[in-house]
């Protein structure tokens, strides 16, 4: 018994270790301030994402956040959505290159949003997100990169800037990316559009089909229940014309 019992303690012990192994490693990858569109950021498109931006500190809010747009690949529209309890500051700069977009020129565009808590800002063991609209998103990268600095209420601050590079290890603090998907074509468009179209005929087919079967075990079921009572009453009446004639 007391065998069991050490044998017991230690994989108590080794799975205890194994649990705080997987929380050390899994924790830092969900603090990191990221950047998370809501559907497929296309290339040449338009899209929604949210800043998801996370309090680390046990002690301290976060009262600020500052985003900085890609000047490389500026963006000629950038509208933030209106949040409660935060002020939001917008700041525009001169284009040293000109945009073309509808048909007109653009020479200037957003190159920063900033976030300033008005109460209490994001408290510890909350997170919040801040959801932009962006476009018309650039058609000759794959990624778009927001430096962002997150400032807390004991004025600390945490520089989310450094770029991650692929085949490297993640950096400290990488700065948000958001990856964009190739952009659609008009033939992809259309062919999307027929296979949507097929795909929504099928469960109808389905559905029908399934009546069908329904309606068919519903109509022998109810034959069968019919046979099982006229056969019950022939063997009654089988039985009582016997016993007349035994009577007689």
């Amino acid at each position: 018994m007391k065998a069991i019992s050490r044998k017991t303690s230690r994989f108590a012990t080794v799975g205890a270790l194994a649990g705080t192994a997987v929380l050390a490693v899994s924790v830092p990858a969900f603090a990191h301030v990221s950047v998370q569109p809501e559907g497929t950021p296309a290339k040449g498109g338009y899209a929604v994402v949210d800043f998801k931006v996370p309090n680390e500190r046990d002690n301290a809010s976060t009262t600020k956040l500052e985003v900085n747009f890609p000047t490389d690949h500026p963006l000629a529209s950038v509208m933030p959505q209106p949040m409660d309890g935060w002020k939001i500051d917008v700041t525009k700069s001169k284009l040293a290159k000109p945009l073309q977009m509808h048909g007109e020129e653009i020479s200037e565009a957003v190159t920063k949003v900033t976030w300033t808590a008005d109460g209490d800002g994001i408290k510890p063991g909350y997170f919040q997100k801040f959801p932009v609209s962006i476009g018309q998103l650039p058609e000759d990268t794959d990624q778009l990169v927001f430096k962002t600095l997150q400032t807390y209420s004991n004025k600390e601050v945490v520089r989310w800037i450094e770029v991650p590079q692929k085949g490297q290890a993640e950096p400290e603090n990488p700065a948000p990316v958001l990856q964009l998907a190739a952009a659609a074509s008009d033939g992809d468009a259309q062919g999307a559009a027929a296979q949507n179209a097929t795909d929504d005929s099928k469960p109808a087919a389905q559905d029908t089909t399934a009546a069908s079967k329904s309606d068919s075990d519903t109509t022998a079921r109810v034959l069968g229940v019919v046979g099982i009572v006229i056969g019950a009453a022939g063997v009654a009446y089988g039985v009582l014309a016997g016993r007349r004639r035994a009577s007689a």
